[in-house]
C-alpha cells in the first residue's frame, strides 16, 4: 500500500504524465506534488483543481448524495459520489480522481497528462487502482 510519495512516483510512470499531485479539496492544499505544473506553481494548481473538485463533488446533479438511495434508504455509496473528473484541453488532460478515506474523503489525485503521448483510458484505470491503495498518514 503506497503512501503519497510512492503513489506519485507510480503515477509519473504513466505514458504522457507531465505532473501529478495529491490535494485536499476542502483546503486546496497540495499534500504532495511531482513533475511539472500547468501554470508553473504547484500550490496555485492545487487550489484551482480543488475548486473544480469541490464544485463537482458537492453537486447533487452528478450523483445521489452519499448515503442516500432510491426511496430514502441508506446505501453503501462512497462518501464522495463522484469517482473522477476529466478536463480536456487542446494539449492535455487533467484527471481528478477522488480517494476514499476513513475520515472525510476530501482528497483527490490530480494527473496532468500530455494529450499526444498519454493514454486516457489507461491513466483512468491506473489512477483508480492507486486511489484504492493509497495510504494517507
Amino acid at each position: 500500500m503506497p503512501g503519497i510519495d510512492e503513489c506519485l512516483l507510480e503515477v509519473m510512470r504513466l505514458p504522457g504524465a507531465r505532473g501529478a499531485s495529491v490535494v485536499d479539496w476542502t483546503s486546496g492544499l497540495a499534500l504532495g506534488t511531482i513533475g511539472e505544473s500547468p501554470n508553473g506553481d504547484h500550490e496555485a494548481t492545487a487550489a484551482e483543481t480543488a475548486e473544480v473538485a469541490r464544485m463537482t463533488a458537492e453537486q447533487p446533479a452528478f450523483a445521489h448524495l452519499a448515503g442516500e438511495a432510491e426511496g430514502g434508504r441508506q446505501s453503501d455509496a462512497p462518501n464522495t459520489p463522484v469517482e473522477d473528473v476529466i478536463v480536456t484541453t487542446h494539449d492535455g488532460y487533467h484527471m481528478l480522481r477522488f480517494v476514499e478515506t476513513a475520515f472525510d474523503s476530501s482528497v483527490f489525485l490530480h494527473l496532468w497528462l500530455d494529450r499526444s503521448e498519454g493514454n486516457l483510458a489507461l491513466a483512468r484505470l491506473r489512477l483508480g487502482e492507486l486511489a484504492e491503495r493509497l495510504v494517507l498518514a
